[in-house]
């Protein structure tokens, strides 16, 4: 079986996933919450994957939130949507998804348990045995590979490329060059990504080893900065890079790091102060304090200020 070349170019978008009061799935937001995404130019929809808290949803709502995005988007970018977890339950997720009329899926660390590199070639293998859905392996957590097992996810035809979570920089540089190296068209075709969480602060070391595709979390509720970054890093532009990272990332980062989780909660509350009704983070995760919200607002002003003096406007 063969696969198409895939093309992802652009800032590529990772929705949340909105909640009413009690916690509930709520479908409408989302709705909105896609369009805003669509309206400030992401170049894909990456719906119900780390930031859209894909571990606390059910298999039902995850084929609501892919039913939903595809409806909103109508064509207007691709949508692809997350699986994973134990082997028979990724497995379970990739269907669903090609069931669903999503245009790819990003498949997530096996659950809890880890194996040698073989095995999570074996894991990618049996979880993808049978479709033809486009795949993007996230490396990360229990799903880490090394060159070798990376190199050996050429033989699988629906895997379209990885996404690096770990943020090693040596490997991932080790795995680029051991894919690229086999010299077939299909090798050449392989798509990397920067999966790190608020990317921005690790694209230009990565940009420099054949990592130039990110997702931004920080379109969530940012756009405008993050597009902004985003042309800066491809024109290499380093005093606007510098600016945004000095005035705004390096802080939020600072502010992220303070409590586990906050790589999407602080997310979601940041899109709560920009007027997007997501509601609040399924447990474990935790909201921020009210020190933290108002630290977070006067960073998004901070943000705003920053381009505006760049001459970009709010």
């Amino acid at each position: 079986m063969s696969q198409p070349k895939i093309e992802l170019d652009g800032l590529l978008a990772f929705p949340l996933t909105p909640f009413t009061d009690d916690l509930e799935l709520n479908l409408d937001a989302f709705a909105h919450h896609v369009e805003s995404h669509v309206d400030a130019g992401a170049g894909a929809l990456f719906v119900a994957c780390g930031t859209g808290e894909f571990s606390s949803l059910s298999p039902d709502e995850l084929a609501a939130l892919l039913r939903t995005a595809k409806e909103v988007a109508d064509g207007r970018v691709p949508i692809w949507v997350g699986a994973g977890g134990g082997a028979a339950t990724a497995r379970a997720g990739v269907a669903a998804a090609e069931a669903g009329g999503a245009d790819g899926v990003l498949l997530l660390p096996p659950y809890l348990v880890t194996g040698p590199p073989s095995g999570l070639v074996d894991h990618v293998r049996f979880t993808l045995r049978d479709s033809g859905i486009p795949v993007i392996v996230y490396h990360r957590s229990t799903g880490v590979f090394t060159a070798n097992a990376a190199r050996e996810l050429l033989t699988i035809p629906s895997v379209a490329g990885l996404k690096d979570g770990f943020g090693d920089v040596d490997l991932m540089t080790r795995i680029v060059t051991a894919i690229r190296a086999e010299g077939s068209g299909r090798a050449r075709d392989f798509l990397f990504f920067n999966g790190l969480p608020t990317a921005e602060m690790s694209a230009k070391a990565y940009a420099s080893i054949g990592v130039a595709r990110y997702s931004s979390a920080v379109h969530c509720f940012a756009p405008e900065i993050a597009h902004r970054f985003h042309r800066a890093l491809s024109e290499g532009d380093n005093a606007v890079l510098d600016a945004l990272l000095d005035g705004f990332y390096l802080p939020l980062v600072q502010l992220r790091d303070e409590t586990p989780g906050f790589a999407v909660s602080l997310v979601k509350a940041a899109a709560r102060l920009r007027g997007h009704k997501v509601g609040g983070v399924r447990p474990p995760l935790t909201e921020p304090s009210v020190d933290q919200l108002n630290r977070l607002e006067a960073l998004l002003d901070r943000g705003a200020s920053v381009l505006a003096g760049l001459g970009e406007g709010k």
